[in-house]
């Protein structure tokens, strides 16, 4: 028969006891390991992050901007007058020459008013023959008076110097004598008076010429502004170019000041560009640009800056200071670069992702080995379309992570493979 051997049980209690203990003291060492190396890093795929390396050496601060091309010259034509399109002649996209008829007009209204101007431009031009024809008559009348008067005195004169020598041999009465230069005093009077009246009313004929005269001017005006309204009732170019647009179509009622038709100067094209307006206060006239047609570069320089500003934006003209590429041509969608200044010696790298100028920002910077990447704060200066001026926090060779790290806000430090 089995005998209980009290010595081997304590053994097998015993060894459960440190096995219980061992591991007591396993999961107290996890727990105290995993408690030390804190929550897993993240984990970024070294593909999809935009790396740049920190540079010591010259930066531009550039403004970029979108724009179109647009021609400096633009000519808009508009109606004269109340009329119909009659018939469209030319089609947008058509060169044309200042004399080509783009379009057709008609107004009945028009052709009446010119019927008429020319009606009373002939009743003014009759008026002014008759009145001169009456004036010349009633000088002729004056100038007769004046003829007789001095024939009268002249006559007179004659008898006068008759009688004197008469008298002096006592062959007629004194009282007869006197009596006759009394009469000859009266006739040399008349003729003078005559002799002015003749010089009034010559002076008369003018002012009265000139009052119906200025009326034929007047019908004259009148009619040279329906001879032009008539003309234009053929709408010509006025200028050599291309036609870009017709703004109406054949049968169309137009008022007076309806746009009809834009001709412009194609071979002259400056780009227009939209400026952000927080960033339009550093573009000054005279700053040199690029302009990037997406078939060639153009360099120029900013003529214009528009005061206001619309949606967010300010136009700012730069005109080309060479030949435009091959393609150029209006409404062509570009990208402009203006050069704001030049940061010699500075540190710089490309811009991160929503950066703003003179702001702290905190960036993940890869260490030694590439493979782990630790947040640092970084003062920014200056910015530029894709560069980013550095004042403190980072140092020439350093690489760091330019792309959009939102996602690990929460991280300081993240890990790269």
């Amino acid at each position: 028969m089995d005998i209980a051997n009290p010595l081997a049980a304590r053994h097998r209690r015993r060894r459960k006891q440190i096995a219980f203990g061992a591991a007591a003291l396993l999961l107290a060492g996890l727990a105290v390991g995993a408690a030390t190396l804190g929550p897993a890093l993240p984990v970024a795929e070294r593909s999809s992050l935009w790396i740049d390396t920190v540079q010591r050496g010259d930066m531009l601060r550039e403004v970029r901007a979108p724009g179109t091309l647009v021609p400096r010259d633009i000519h808009w034509l508009a109606a004269q007058t109340s009329a119909q399109v009659a018939k469209i002649e030319v089609w947008p996209g058509t060169r044309v020459e200042p004399d080509t008829v783009l379009l057709r007009l008609v107004s009945p209204q028009v052709e009446n008013e010119l019927r008429n101007a020319q009606a009373q431009v002939a009743a003014a031009e009759a008026q002014v023959a008759a009145k001169r024809a009456e004036l010349q008559s009633q000088l002729l009348d004056e100038r007769s008076s004046l003829a007789q008067a001095q024939a009268d005195y002249a006559s007179a004169k004659v008898k006068s110097a008759a009688d004197a020598k008469a008298m002096a041999k006592n062959l007629i009465p004194r009282v007869q004598y006197e009596q006759e230069q009394i009469a000859l005093d009266q006739l040399r009077r008349r003729a003078e008076i005559e002799q002015q009246r003749v010089q009034t009313f010559d002076a008369g004929i003018k002012a009265q010429l000139a009052a119906v005269q200025a009326e034929l001017q007047l019908q004259r005006s009148n009619l040279i502004l329906r001879q032009r309204q008539s003309a234009a009732l053929d709408v010509r170019a006025g200028i050599a170019g291309v036609l870009q647009q017709m703004a109406v179509q054949e049968g169309q009622l137009v008022a007076a000041g309806t746009d009809l038709a834009r001709v412009a100067r194609g071979d002259v094209l400056i780009a227009r560009l939209r400026v952000p307006e927080v960033q339009a206060k550093d573009v000054a006239l005279g700053m040199s640009a690029q302009v990037n047609t997406y078939n060639g570069m153009i360099d120029g320089n900013v003529t214009r800056i528009d005061p206001a500003v619309v949606d967010g934006s300010v136009q700012v003209d730069v005109t080309p200071t060479g030949a435009l590429p091959a393609g150029a041509r209006p409404d062509l969608s570009v990208d402009g670069r203006i050069r704001i200044a030049k940061l010699d010696q500075v540190l710089s790298l490309g811009r991160p992702a929503q950066v703003e100028a003179n702001s702290e920002v905190g960036l993940f910077r890869l260490d030694a080995s590439g493979s782990i990447a630790v947040r640092v704060k970084v003062h920014v200066g200056a910015t530029s379309v894709d560069r980013a001026q550095l004042l403190q926090g980072l140092q020439p060779g350093d690489r760091v992570i330019l792309s959009d790290t939102s996602q690990w806000d929460k991280y300081d430090r993240i890990r790269v493979k």
